[in-house]
């Protein structure tokens, strides 16, 4: 079992930057490829980035370049770096893990935090 509980979502304006984190419980961290996703009103839960432990990363064409992802594994700890936000980026933000390859799939994670909200104003 593992848990996420993600934190650091907030009102910003655009061009602001944001770090979230995602904090995980369990011994087997390292197993798991880290990702998050996003939600905004009315649209389906989207890919946003994915990390594996060995530190290979994958990224919405949305956000290359503007998010970063990273984690630690002392820490039991994932975190994504948002800068030069933009109104678009508004959504719910969810941390997932599974035991896969780096995989853009929601349905291929098994476990997800309750969400932060990131909402960037014009």
């Amino acid at each position: 079992q593992v848990q996420l509980v993600e934190s650091g979502g907030g009102l910003v304006q655009a061009g602001d930057s944001l770090r979230l984190t995602c904090a995980a419980s369990g011994r087997t961290f390292n197993s798991y490829t880290m990702a998050w996703f996003r939600q905004a009103p009315g649209k389906e839960r989207e890919f946003v980035a994915a990390m594996r432990s060995i530190g290979s990363t994958n990224y919405a064409d949305s956000v290359k370049g503007r998010f970063t992802i990273s984690r630690d594994s002392a820490k039991n700890t994932v975190w994504l770096q948002m800068n030069s936000l933009k109104p678009e980026d508004t959504a719910v933000y969810y941390c997932a893990a599974g035991r896969v390859l780096i995989t853009t799939i929601r349905d291929d994670y098994t476990y997800w935090g309750q969400g932060t909200q990131v909402t960037v104003s014009s």
